[in-house]
């Protein structure tokens, strides 16, 4: 194993603070590309547009997931 594991009762942040990363990765990766094309400067811009994307992600996922899963719960048949 190449770290200790966490908790499981650490699982309610991971699971957002993981997904967070991955969606503002790729959402403000093709938003920046729109915006000013593979240039010179482009990690420049996409790098701080990715922070405070996340930054505002990670939080909100933490609030909305469970509304989520309520959601989800309501729409899909258990096995």
């Amino acid at each position: 194993m190449l770290f200790p594991r966490l908790p499981a009762r650490y699982g309610a942040f991971a699971l957002p603070f993981i997904l967070s990363i991955f969606m503002t990765f790729v959402v403000s990766l093709i938003s920046t590309l729109k915006a000013v094309g593979v240039s010179a400067g482009f990690i420049g811009h996409w790098l701080p547009a990715w922070g405070l994307s996340w930054l505002i992600a990670f939080p909100t996922l933490l609030m909305v997931l469970p509304l989520v899963r309520r959601i989800v719960r309501l729409v899909v048949a258990e096995p």
